[in-house]
């Protein structure tokens, strides 16, 4: 797959989104393991984000758990990882998720394999690993922004790829930017991309 370039993040505009919660940490190897009954991952840990996960991988799970628990979830949309990402309501207005510095809140380039969950410190609203360790898939299709206001913006009714946010541990420390975005077609596996 081919990585975006920043001028994706353009234009700027204001988005409005409902009530919504979102994980703590990554989706670890034990939660998938339990769920899914195996393990994908090639970097082995309970505590690890599960990765070798395609986004189609990722519904299958959360069809699973919905069923287990009886539950609704579903992958966060791009605009709400990204607020969550800024720090919600109690953003700082940092960088990087969490910190103007990516070493206190991101796994990044010069990291072997991906590190246990929440080992970092939190951002503003206590979510780990926003940046780095994983990239993680939205909902979405990508697309591109739109200049006017949006309400709960869910991305483009098709597509050919589906968004991924975050970095991981084979990313420069500029893709950790909050603004970054990137993404891969939905079949699409490998050892550093989670959920």
């Amino acid at each position: 797959g081919t990585w975006s370039t920043d001028t994706d993040e353009y234009p700027t505009h204001k988005v409005k989104l409902g009530n919504f919660m979102i994980g703590e940490t990554e989706v670890t190897q034990a939660l998938w393991t339990a769920v899914m009954g195996s393990n994908p991952s090639h970097f082995h840990g309970a505590n690890k984000p599960v990765e070798k996960v395609s986004w189609n991988d990722c519904q299958l799970f959360i069809e699973k758990l919905n069923k287990l628990t009886g539950k609704c979830f579903r992958l966060p949309t791009e605009a709400e990882w990204e607020y969550a990402a800024r720090g919600g309501k109690h953003s700082c207005g940092f960088r990087y998720p969490g910190s103007n510095k990516p070493k206190e809140t991101c796994w990044y380039a010069g990291t072997n394999e991906t590190k246990e969950v929440a080992k970092k410190c939190p951002n503003e609203i206590g979510i780990y690993d926003m940046g780095g360790n994983v990239w993680e898939w939205c909902n979405d299709w990508k697309g591109n922004y739109s200049s006017s206001d949006e309400t709960n913006p869910t991305g483009p009714r098709t597509g050919v790829k589906k968004v991924l946010r975050g970095g991981s541990i084979n990313s420069t420390k500029d893709l950790m930017r909050i603004t970054h975005r990137s993404s891969n077609t939905p079949d699409y596996s490998k050892s550093y991309i989670g959920m």
